[in-house]
């Protein structure tokens, strides 16, 4: 019996007398809630069934960073694209490894802000959109399935410790970049990458909630032209977003890794 139809039988007594003008209000409340919880089912109504859950209680049909009045949302208006590319006279690995720094930086800061939303019970299974599922692969090529805080905690300090070393990031005025260095850069922003794709598949809500998500969109821009710039994924790495990055307006290019 729908919320209308409720609301109907509820303005009579059982003797079929009307009520009283106090109760009728009382039944006009009762009737907006009832008749908003029913709008509420209706997408599921509709299809007969009920709304598919996926990996960490998800609602897999629901996407709320695809729609428009979140996605044209940033927080600068800049050309990014410019803003990527290689400047002239400047060395592509000090390049590289600069902006890999600040990427670090702005996207560690970022996740820390929700680390507050992403525990192991929210968030068992380190995931993003479409349940993709991320498995850490240890020094001993273990795969190990963990809950997400646990994943990117791994991915973070993984990054760190490149960082820190001066034998893969080195500081000091005329060192050289370890051969190789490009692989190293290519798999730390593969992990920037799906930490910013945990974020926008299981805490969007939390991000908008916190008026962040320009600054999200902002940043995911950013990475994902840059990536393409240099070649830093390949298009497998980008799919669980690329529905955002077209309604980001980013589409065009390539994604294969040199």
């Amino acid at each position: 019996m729908c919320a209308l139809h409720i609301c109907v039988m509820a303005s009579v007594d059982s003797s079929g007398r009307r009520v009283g003008r106090s109760e009728s209000r009382e039944l006009k409340l009762l009737c907006k809630c009832l008749l908003f919880e029913y709008m509420l089912l209706i997408p599921t109504l509709a299809t007969g069934q009920q709304a598919k859950r996926g990996i960490n209680n998800n609602i897999l049909e629901t996407r709320p960073y695809l729609h428009q009045e979140y996605a044209c949302q940033h927080i600068s208006l800049m050309d990014m694209r410019a803003l990527t590319s290689l400047p002239p006279g400047v060395d592509k690995a000090e390049w590289l490894a600069s902006n890999t720094v600040s990427f670090f930086k702005h996207i560690n800061l970022f996740s820390s802000a929700l680390s507050e939303f992403c525990t192991p019970s929210t968030c068992p299974t380190a995931c993003g959109p479409g349940d993709t599922v991320y498995v850490w692969t240890d020094d001993h090529g273990r795969k190990l399935k963990c809950s997400a805080p646990l994943y990117f905690d791994y991915a973070m300090s993984y990054i760190q410790d490149l960082l820190t070393d001066e034998e893969v990031f080195p500081t000091k005025a005329g060192s050289v970049f370890p051969t190789g260095f490009i692989f190293l850069v290519q798999k730390v922003f593969l992990l920037l990458f799906r930490t910013l794709a945990h974020i926008y598949w299981s805490h969007f809500r939390q991000t908008q909630a916190l008026g962040l998500h320009a600054h999200l969109n902002t940043l995911f821009t950013h990475l994902t032209l840059f990536c393409r710039q240099h070649a830093l994924l390949d298009a497998e790495d980008i799919e669980p977003l690329q529905d955002l990055i077209l309604a980001l307006g980013l589409q065009g290019g390539t994604y294969d890794k040199k």
